[in-house]
């Protein structure tokens, strides 16, 4: 009698879950089954209110877009905090481009039976596909009704003033006045924002905001998405066409990378793969700092870690502009207090230092290194300062070739990241001189390691076996 009655529960309860499927409708089949596309995934668990998919054309961006509005509008976000009732907008860039492209996708995950009412700018409600949508309003799962409001970029900045917004989803970039607007909508509400965008247009305001995060804001977040990362696309077909693009439209069209009429200096690093989460690294691999000084611009300054195979972790970072030296050197002693880092029999922690600290100003009578030396920070001026040869060594290891040491950098190491993805070449033949203290510093350290075509020195087997369980370790945290 138990076992019948257990088995009416699970054929009742594999009803309500095929019920709750049906009534989903479109929504049951996105990102179901034996094909799910991951970075739609990381998206949508994502918690932060400014996070942005930058994409190839067809990887899947706007469709992750789409299913984000109607999630909210509906209460039934699976990762986020749900609410009864909200007011959304739909941004695009032309009233054409919202009927074809944004409003077709949010219609085809919108249950008919949901719909309470819509407006139309153009066109009859009742082929409501076929015109322009001013606004839909439907029902939210937990009595009240939501408002997906859509706007177009050509009405200009003014059409977008008024309303308080519980979110906002820009679909391919909008002007800087729209964007800055948008925001101010979201301020009562403390709304989010999210752009799904592939990047045509250069180094925009977009870049510098959102993918450099310039202003270290908490809430920005973005990934990138490419051809490779839709599970749906025909992988033969992706060849076929990647072929017959030229490289640097490729670069934007299938990868959804920025571009420049010049070029990254470093395009071999790859954030994915160079960015580890911070571990705990055995202290003989300690080797030493590296400091770029300044004292109106910004003093930057790393902390090196180097394995028994010559692969180098960058474990911590300061960096701060428009301080003197003796606030400098306590800050550094607090970060190396905190690591447990190694100082001389005396307490004293070393430094490579930029040889210009030698020089001696108008202002006092002692240089740059000789306050640092008496504040306890041994600094060795005497680095390779060479711009060409040390970029050339850098990127070696940022090189991803299968046996090379690497470089490793920990994600609290926020304006080495921000640098490194920003450094381009200018005119001449010479990097672009902004925003490049933390990679002066890196040069001049690198500068101090083999050139990779030394043998690495024999390991013992307590080092073999540390150096498998610190890279256990970082796969791991990989893997998460």
């Amino acid at each position: 009698m138990l076992e019948v009655k257990g088995l009416i529960q699970r054929i009742n309860d594999i009803d309500k879950i095929l019920s709750a499927r049906k009534s989903l409708g479109n929504l049951s089949n996105y990102n179901s089954g034996e094909k799910v596309h991951q970075k739609q995934l990381a998206f949508h668990k994502c918690k932060k209110k400014n996070r942005w998919v930058f994409g190839g054309n067809r990887s899947g961006k706007t469709e992750c877009g789409a299913v984000e509005v109607v999630y909210m509008a509906r209460g039934i976000h699976p990762y986020r905090k749900k609410k009864d009732g909200v007011f959304g907008c739909v941004v695009s860039l032309s009233h054409q481009v919202q009927r074809d492209v944004e409003q077709a996708k949010i219609l085809h995950y919108l249950n008919p039976s949901w719909i309470v009412d819509v407006s139309m700018l153009s066109g009859k409600k009742e082929s409501m596909e076929y015109g322009v949508i001013d606004q839909i309003r439907i029902r939210n799962v937990f009595g009240g009704i939501s408002v997906i409001g859509f706007k177009s970029c050509d009405q200009g900045r003014e059409k977008f003033q008024g309303s308080s917004l519980d979110f906002v989803w820009f679909d391919e970039e909008p002007p800087k006045d729209i964007y800055d607007e948008c925001r101010m909508r979201l301020l009562d509400k403390k709304g989010e924002m999210f752009g799904t965008m592939t990047p045509l247009k250069g180094l925009t305001y977009i870049y510098n905001e959102i993918y450099l995060n310039e202003s270290g804001s908490k809430e920005v977040w973005c990934e990138f998405m490419e051809w490779a990362d839709n599970p749906f696309l025909d992988q033969a077909e992706v060849e076929s066409v990647s072929s017959s693009l030229p490289e640097d439209e490729l670069e934007s069209r299938r990868y959804g990378r920025f571009k420049s009429g010049t070029g990254l200096v470093y395009p071999e690093f790859d954030e994915n793969f160079h960015v580890i989460d911070p571990i705990s690294l055995p202290k003989d691999w300690q080797d030493t700092l590296s400091i770029d000084p300044g004292l109106n611009n910004p003093l930057s300054a790393h902390w090196y870690s180097v394995d028994y195979d010559g692969n180098i972790y960058v474990v911590a970072e300061h960096y701060q502009a428009g301080k003197d030296v003796f606030y400098h050197a306590e800050r550094i002693k607090e970060i190396s207090r905190k690591l447990g880092w190694k100082t001389d029999g005396k307490g004293r922690i070393s430094a490579l230092i930029d040889s210009a600290a030698n020089q001696k100003t108008l202002a006092g009578v002692k240089s740059v290194s000789e306050l640092f030396y008496d504040c306890g920070i041994l600094v060795n001026p005497n680095v390779n300062k060479d711009l060409f040869s040390g970029i050339e060594r850098v990127k070696r290891y940022f090189n991803k070739k299968k046996g090379l040491p690497k470089i490793f950098i920990f994600k609290c190491c926020v304006n080495l990241i921000r640098e490194l993805k920003g450094y381009f070449w200018g005119s001449g033949d010479n990097p672009v001189k902004k925003d490049d203290h933390s990679l002066d510093e890196l040069r001049y350290y690198v500068m101090t390691k083999p050139s990779l075509e030394m043998k690495p020195t024999a390991k013992t087997v307590i080092q073999k076996d540390k150096e498998r369980l610190i890279r256990k370790i970082v796969n791991e945290k990989k893997r998460r």
